[in-house]
Order: C-alpha cells, then sequence, then structure tokens
C-alpha cells in the first residue's frame, strides 16, 4: 500500500483547524485557486476542501461568479466526476468541498508508469468524454480539462473543478503571473481570446489523452507563449500518436470547433473500439494496473474535548454526576440563580439609564450652542424644530438668499461610482472605447487600441492619454486623475509593463479609467494581446467629484 505521507501532508502553522465545519486532516496540494486539504463529512467520508486564495477572496467579482459557478456546479452528477458537496462563496475565506478520489492525476500516473497503453487511453478518453457530458448538460464548460485536473480512481477516470476555473479567469489578480488556462491544454480560439465552447473542452480532453499516450505534451513543452503559438497556427502531429487512435485525435483536435467530435460521439467511437470489454466489465483491471497501490486514507480528526463556561461568581457547581439530592438544595441553588439573574438585570438598566443621561446631557448642550450661535447672528432662534442644514430650507433662517438660493456652501459632491469591465481585451484586430469597453471594436476604428512594431508592441490612441502607475499596487481615481491632469502622451510603451501593472487612462469626453494588465502576451507579436480588468469613472477627469446616480 502507499504510505500516507506520499500523498498526504501535515498542516502548517498557517492552516486553518476548521473551515466551513469541516475539520482539516492533511493538505492534499495548492493550484491556481488556492490550496486543498483533506477532511471528512460526519458519516466519515473522504472530502477534499478547496480553499480560496486571499487575493481572490478580497475580490467581489470573483465571489460573485464563484457562488454563480458552484451553484451550477452542484448540479452535476455523473459516474466520472468528482461531485460537488458544499461551497461557500461568501465564506471568510470561500471554499468548497468535493468527494476525495482516492488515486494519482492523469500527470502523476504517466510520471511514475510512463506513456499508457492503447486500450488505457480508450479507457480514459470514454471516461473524461463521458463526464463532459454531464458537465455540459449542466450548461457548464470547464475550460482547464488539463492531466492534473483528471483523477485515476481504482474504478475510472474522475473529472475535477469543473465549472471552477471561469470564476478565476477574469479577475486582475488570478491572472497575474498565469495566463487563462493551461497553455499546452488550450484550444486555438481559447488561447486567441475567443468564444468558449463545448468545443473547448473536446480539444482539451484530446490534449489530456496525448499526454497520457505521449508522456508529454502533444504541441511541446517551452514558454506558453510559443506553445499558444504552435497550437493557433499549427496542425498536431499526428504521426508521433499510436496508429489506431489518429482518426480520433484529428476529428477532436480540429481546428474549427465546428468539425470536432461531440463528447457523445468520443464516447461511441471509443466503446466500439473497445468490443466486449466495454461491456464485461474490463476497465476495473486496467484501472488497478494504472492507478498504482491503494492509498490509505488518514481517520477523521476527532473534535477538541469542549471547555465548560465558568460561573460568573464565587458558586462553584457540584462535580458532575453530583448534583444537589435534597429539596432544599435544589431550592437554594435556584434561588441563587435567581438572585444572579435580577443583579444582572438591575445592573443592565443603570446602564442603559446612565447612558441615555450622557446623551441627552449632550443633546442639550448642542441645542443650546445652536440656538446662541442663531441669536448671535440675528436670525430666527425661536424656531427649534425647524431645519438646522442651509441647504434643507428655503425659510426665514436657512441661509438662503433673496432668489431662493443657498448662500451657504454645498455638501461636498461624491466621487463618481466606479463602473467594472472585468474582461477587457486588446488585440491587433480589434480595439475599445471608454464609453463602453465591453464592446469589441473590429479593427482599428476605437479609440484605444494595441499595436506591435519593430520597437515593440504598445498602447496607443488619437485622443486619449496613458500613463503608467509604479510602486504598490491599488491605483485610485484620485491618483489617476491628479497624475493625468496634465498629460499628453497618447502612445505608451509595454516594455516596462507586466502582468499586474496598472495604466490610467483619460479620454476627451473626461472620463477615466484604471487598466490593470492580467495578461501580456507580446512575445509573438502576430498573436499578441492585452488582457486586463478596467475600471471607469464617468466625467471625473475635471472636478473633484460629482455626486452618484
Amino acid at each position: 500500500m502507499k504510505h500516507v505521507t506520499e500523498v498526504f501532508q501535515p498542516l502548517e502553522a498557517a492552516d486553518p483547524p476548521v473551515v466551513g465545519g469541516y475539520r482539516l486532516v492533511a493538505r492534499l496540494g495548492a493550484g491556481g485557486m488556492g490550496r486543498v486539504y483533506l477532511s471528512h463529512t460526519p458519516g466519515g467520508r473522504p472530502v477534499a476542501i478547496k480553499v480560496v486564495r486571499p487575493e481572490l477572496a478580497d475580490d467581489p467579482d470573483f465571489r460573485r461568479r464563484f457562488g454563480r459557478e458552484i451553484s451550477a456546479a452542484q448540479r452535476v452528477r455523473g459516474a466520472y466526476t468528482a461531485e460537488l458537496i458544499e461551497a461557500d462563496a461568501e465564506g471568510v475565506p470561500p471554499w468548497l468541498a468535493t468527494l476525495y478520489v482516492p488515486g494519482p492525476s492523469v500527470a502523476e500516473a504517466t510520471a511514475r508508469r510512463g506513456p499508457l497503453a492503447v486500450p488505457a487511453v480508450l479507457w480514459l478518453m470514454a471516461g473524461m468524454a463521458e463526464a463532459l457530458q454531464a458537465i455540459h448538460a449542466e450548461g457548464i464548460v470547464h475550460r482547464d480539462m488539463k492531466p492534473s485536473n483528471v483523477l485515476l480512481a481504482a474504478d475510472g477516470p474522475r473529472v475535477i473543478d469543473f465549472g471552477i476555473a471561469v470564476a478565476a479567469d477574469v479577475t486582475s489578480y488570478t491572472a497575474t503571473g498565469h495566463t487563462l488556462g493551461t497553455p499546452a491544454y488550450m484550444a486555438p480560439e481559447q488561447a486567441s481570446g475567443g468564444e468558449v465552447t463545448a468545443a473547448t473542452d473536446v480539444f482539451a480532453l484530446a490534449q489530456t489523452a496525448a499526454f497520457a499516450a505521449l508522456g508529454r505534451p502533444l504541441y511541446g513543452d517551452g514558454q506558453g507563449v510559443g506553445v499558444l503559438y504552435r497550437i493557433v497556427h499549427s496542425a498536431p502531429e499526428l504521426a508521433l500518436l499510436p496508429e489506431p487512435l489518429r482518426p480520433l485525435f484529428a476529428r477532436c483536435l480540429a481546428a474549427d470547433p465546428a468539425e470536432r467530435a461531440t463528447a457523445a460521439e468520443v464516447v461511441e467511437w471509443c466503446r466500439q473500439r473497445l468490443g466486449e470489454d466495454a461491456d464485461g466489465g474490463g476497465a476495473p483491471a486496467v484501472w488497478r494496473e494504472i492507478s498504482g497501490p491503494q492509498v490509505v486514507v488518514p481517520a477523521p480528526v476527532p473534535d477538541p474535548t469542549p471547555v465548560r463556561p465558568q460561573p460568573l461568581t464565587g458558586y462553584r457547581p457540584p462535580p458532575a454526576g453530583e448534583l444537589p439530592q435534597t429539596p432544599a438544595e435544589r431550592k437554594a441553588r435556584r434561588r441563587r440563580t435567581l438572585l444572579i439573574t435580577a443583579a444582572g438585570v438591575a445592573g443592565g438598566v443603570l446602564l442603559v439609564s446612565a447612558l441615555a443621561w450622557v446623551v441627552m446631557d449632550v443633546k442639550g448642550r448642542v441645542e443650546h450652542r445652536n440656538t446662541a450661535d442663531a441669536s448671535a447672528t440675528g436670525q430666527a432662534a425661536s424656531a427649534p424644530s425647524g431645519p438646522t442644514n442651509a441647504a434643507d430650507s428655503t425659510g426665514p433662517g436657512s441661509g438662503a438668499g433673496t432668489d431662493g438660493t443657498s448662500s451657504s456652501s454645498p455638501a461636498s459632491p461624491r466621487d463618481p461610482r466606479p463602473e467594472p469591465y472585468p474582461v477587457v481585451m486588446l488585440q491587433t484586430k480589434n480595439s475599445v472605447n471608454l464609453e463602453n469597453p465591453d464592446a469589441k471594436v473590429k479593427g482599428r476604428t476605437g479609440d484605444i487600441r494595441f499595436g506591435c512594431r519593430s520597437a515593440g508592441c504598445e498602447l496607443e490612441s488619437d485622443t486619449s492619454v496613458f500613463l503608467q502607475l509604479h510602486g504598490k499596487p491599488g491605483g485610485t481615481l484620485d491618483e489617476c486623475r491628479r497624475l493625468l491632469r496634465h498629460e499628453k502622451n497618447h502612445r505608451l510603451p509595454l516594455a516596462g509593463a507586466a502582468n499586474g501593472s496598472e495604466i490610467c487612462i483619460k479620454d476627451a469626453s473626461g472620463d477615466l479609467a484604471l487598466f490593470v494588465i492580467t495578461t501580456k502576451s507580446t512575445a509573438v507579436p502576430e498573436v499578441g494581446f492585452l488582457l486586463g480588468d478596467m475600471t471607469v469613472w464617468r466625467d471625473a477627469a475635471g472636478t473633484v467629484g460629482r455626486p452618484s446616480p
């Protein structure tokens, strides 16, 4: 049997002992969204608890997306999925619990045993495709199918993390240092920022199966941008794969999503090639061979012994099992309890009375001061129930002029409301306007454009101005307003920008924006792009602020 410590790591001092009522037992690993722990249901069934990273948990947009995605994911029921049991998008921190699958991932099994045989790959593809059928039936696109997200249980594969990647894809923090999804397993449309559909998952399914058959990614290793370039512009090298599998891989890896096989077609194709084994229970023997020794799951952590609260007085209750025996003792105990309760109530009444007296005294002194001030300025102080704020009245004593306008200073205006646009993508073939950053303008007719020249890539505009912030992250409206007041630069080279960089933008109408780069891909200019989080403040450039609508 596999030793416990090979799979489960002990908790560290920074790890929480309990999450959402689940007492944690050990660490299982970590991913882009957070750390994963082992726990158990009240009945003792092992579960995996995924705890969201703090920088994601602090993003309200992430929490909203996370809540929406887990609601859909909880409806997924499939033989080859790891069921999502419970989750809390509003928890501190947010978390989710799925059934624990005792088995290695495709990545781990391949690293340990080498490439899988053709029958095992067929069983793997059939199981993954059946899982996708259940996932897609609930309107979910996985978006991040890869060898580490497919676990090999003793009775077949289990697809995990479905519907969760989308919640983290588009925040200003998640993509910092990461690309959307995993480059080696993306479909061409996903790599180029196009529409992501169920066909995108089929492409990733084939890439995951190719990894299992080859022991390495089909499109090669290396820098993510280089892999993405090959996926977008190169045909897959099907000759590397076992000959019996090539026809299916050719369909699943078609560049055009409309030409790819569906998940149902993948299942049927694999069943036909497996023949009698598909109905004769041949899969368990295959999985026992490749999943390795059985994993020994640690036992649940017992609940700590509860601490009895001490009484508020000097009275000490008798030891457990030695309650008062006589009626007189029980009567005396009740009398003491009533006296303690009465004393607490009386003390509370006195405290409330004292606080009320203080408030009334302060209020009286404030009213006296206001009356004295009004008398000193010749205003009618005989109407204490009238308005005290000059902006709220035009009657006598309100400070209004003869034309009905107030002669006092208006209330300090508030800043305009921020308008968040979580996913703004700029490529050489499109542009955007601050008026509506969600609406991509085809070609370069929009106000804000991304381009790459011989000297490098840059942002440019005919009317808007740019300025990159430096120092600690967390740019604000006031900072952008102050720095852009006299800015005249309509071009911003991106050589010094990176994931997480912040750029202030001001357009000709006075709208201000803060653009936070989440993914910068400029190494290959032909497929370069800039993805980011944008916040826009309307008509905010030339004033201190304006009231919120």
